[in-house]
């Protein structure tokens, strides 16, 4: 049971920053944006987009590791509780939203890459809006994984 709460704990802790990440990055596309034709400031926002997108990758990446380790631990490590079974339907639908918060993030990472090239991107007040989208999302997932609804 030890090592499932410290399999769990690691899963959270990565998971929150990856979260970190996805909330942070669009917010460095509106100051991107907001900058205007200021190069040093740019390049600034760009290096720290760059190193976030990477950062949250790691993140998510570690996450999704130890995620699946909770999820079939059991058949490795004797006595580690199992989430397979009948009752997990609110796991298909986290992993659902999950994969949706994945995509959220890529598709971010790309519109930093495009402005890096020389693409634009949308307006300020319309990535503000595109920032609440995972807001949503990880309420949704947090409500899931505590209620376990279905």
């Amino acid at each position: 049971m030890q090592a499932y709460l410290w399999v769990k704990t690691g899963h959270l802790v990565f998971v929150i920053a990856w979260m970190a990440a996805v909330f942070y990055l669009p917010r460095i596309l509106v100051n991107l944006v907001e900058a205007g034709n200021e190069p040093a400031v740019r390049a600034r926002l760009l290096l720290m987009g760059r190193r976030l997108y990477r950062f949250g990758h790691m993140m998510f990446g570690l996450a999704l590791a130890l995620g699946l380790v909770l999820w079939l631990g059991y058949r490795v490590l004797p006595g580690f509780p199992t989430m397979v079974g009948a009752g997990t339907g609110w796991l298909h639908a986290k992993l659902g939203l999950v994969a949706l918060l994945l995509a959220y993030f890529i598709f971010a990472g790309r519109w930093l890459k495009g402005f890096d090239t020389g693409r634009s991107l949308p307006s300020s007040k319309a990535l503000r809006w595109f920032n609440e989208l995972p807001v949503l999302l990880l309420v949704a997932v947090v409500y899931l994984v505590l209620a376990k609804p279905f």
